[in-house]
């Protein structure tokens, strides 16, 4: 019985020449299984191009609705950003990916289950630790870690010797990755940190910034306990709500993010990312924690929310560390509901009214009209009581001052010893 690998496909360059590949090298049946995110794809010609390449057969999972409620609103509730920029929309995916495909390989009987990743890249780690987590026996192949092929041009001659015909074309091909959250690009002239990447040529949903409309457009999200809900109005499942965001974000150039990153294997690498749905939400969500939370859980979850960033970016996603930050995180947003009037103009996100039944904003208190609430002499005691530290150190401070001031005066005026007289002799 021939040996099963299952291969998360793409119908992208690098899965399309893995298949004939993994044939000739391991003698087996290729499972081809495409998970469906939310990019747009043609499934029905990438089945047939999957079949006709080589493959045993091709399935297509779809799980928008799980990567939407399971992965992408856990990271947006905790305000999950990567090196200050990156909202994570590979990495959110790549767990999820890897879970369909060990069902499938569960499923199909299969021992091994390979993938596309190159071996400078993130995608590796992502896929790896998923499978190593969830199905530690399965094999797990990465041809690009041990083929002979260096680059996207040998991908292409090794196709065109099996007369495996393609639709990639050598010279404007970037490599890119979509899903409902985002889209990213490298290669070309990114490679080049100096360069200024061609965005007319590259955008897929966004247009650049100044070609946007000159008028602002307004918008209302409403979130309950952190989630969106509803837009304009209008209540949403979550995968329709990010669809909606992505084609208004989109039109006003919102959410392009031009980011030199520190990949997991110590490289750095540059590429353009386009989330506007998602900036969109994220900066709403923020404004809304900002009246909903007190100061010293916003402060710690901002701590949180850094190292949650990093186990996702790091494919660290079915750990018990990212399991417990996401409980604290759902714990922090159970009064982050309310609504967020927002303000889109041109590549800008601007805040144009919040709104809470839970809000911790207290007019009486913040107003420089004084209220019944708070009374400015108790401030004196407060403040005095805060700065005694403060207080201590300066008076210790003066002190040694004063000492070294005094030692320093004594030593000017003490006399010089005075010699002894000598008798003189006759």
């Amino acid at each position: 019985m021939k040996k099963k690998i299952i291969l998360a496909y793409s119908g992208g360059l690098d899965t399309t020449v893995i298949i004939p590949w993994l044939k000739e090298n391991q003698d087996c049946d290729v499972i081809a299984v495409c998970v469906d995110v939310g990019q747009s794809a043609d499934w029905k010609a990438i089945q047939k191009r999957a079949l006709s390449t080589g493959a045993s057969a091709c399935y297509v999972a779809d799980v928008k609705k799980e990567y939407v409620e399971e992965y992408i609103w856990p990271t947006l509730k905790a305000g999950a950003v990567y090196e200050d920029k990156y909202i994570l929309g590979t990495a959110t995916a790549r767990p999820l990916i890897a879970k369909a495909l060990v069902e499938y390989a569960r499923k199909e009987k299969a021992s091994a289950i390979a993938h596309g990743a190159t071996g400078k890249g993130n995608d590796q780690v992502r896929f790896d630790l998923a499978i190593m987590a969830l199905a530690p026996d399965l094999e797990i192949i990465a041809p690009w870690r041990v083929w002979k092929l260096k680059s996207r041009n040998d991908e292409m001659r090794y196709l065109a010797r099996r007369k495996i015909q393609t639709p990639f074309n050598k010279k404007n091909s970037y490599s890119e990755d979509e899903n409902l959250w985002h889209i990213s690009h490298e290669g070309l002239e990114l490679e080049d940190p100096a360069a200024e990447p061609i965005l007319k040529k590259m955008l897929t949903i966004t247009v650049p910034p100044e070609k946007a409309p000159n008028k602002p457009v307004y918008i209302e999200i409403e979130f309950e306990k952190g989630i969106p809900v509803s837009l304009n109005g209008k209540k949403m499942e979550g995968v329709a709500l990010i669809n909606a965001l992505n084609k208004i974000g989109g039109a006003n150039g919102i959410g392009i993010t031009d980011l030199v990153e520190n990949r997991v294997v110590g490289m750095k690498c540059r590429g353009i990312y386009e989330t506007p749905g998602g900036s969109i939400l994220y900066y709403a969500h923020n404004e809304l924690e900002h009246i909903c939370l007190d100061r010293q859980t916003y402060s710690f979850k901002q701590q949180i929310s850094l190292k949650l960033s990093e186990l996702i970016y790091g494919g660290q996603w079915f750990t018990p560390l990212c399991e417990a930050i996401c409980a604290f995180v759902d714990s922090t947003q159970q009064n982050v509901s309310g609504k967020v009037k927002l303000k889109l103009y041109k590549g800008l996100i601007s805040s144009a009214g919040v709104t809470s039944v839970n809000s911790l904003y207290n007019a009486s208190l913040a107003s420089f009209t004084t209220g019944e609430l708070y009374n400015h002499a108790d401030s004196k005691g407060f403040v005095k009581l805060y700065g005694l530290p403060i207080l201590v150190r300066s008076l210790m401070e003066q002190e040694k001052k004063s000492i070294a001031k005094s030692a320093a005066g004594t030593t000017k005026k003490k006399p010089a010893a005075a010699k002894p007289k000598t008798a003189k002799r006759k």
